[in-house]
């Protein structure tokens, strides 16, 4: 082995995958050499994820009013109720569950 020189995808810059990180790579059992520079991947790893896994920005999750269907009590739910589906808040859910 030998230190070999790639191309940032993300920023064009050349930079050296080191002997030492191909055997880190081997020993981890990792096929692809990175496509990455260091700096582009550390970040890369602070930006957080989006809802769908892939890289980016967070999207809030957006909120829906709704009212539970056991208790009656006004709650907010993850995804957009529908008529012919029961809604239950927090508690009420929980106690469906067991």
């Amino acid at each position: 082995m030998e230190d070999k020189t790639l191309t940032c995808r993300d920023c064009g810059q050349s930079f050296t995958f080191t002997v030492g990180e191909q055997q880190f790579y081997a020993e981890r059992g990792f096929s692809n050499e990175p496509g990455r520079c260091p700096e582009c991947r550390s970040q890369r790893r602070s930006t957080p994820r989006s809802d769908t896994g892939f890289g980016g920005a967070r999207r809030e999750r957006e909120m829906f009013r709704a009212v539970c269907s056991a208790c009656g009590r006004e709650c907010e739910v993850p995804f957009q109720p529908r008529n012919d589906r029961p809604v239950y808040c927090r508690d009420c859910f929980q106690q469906q569950r067991r």
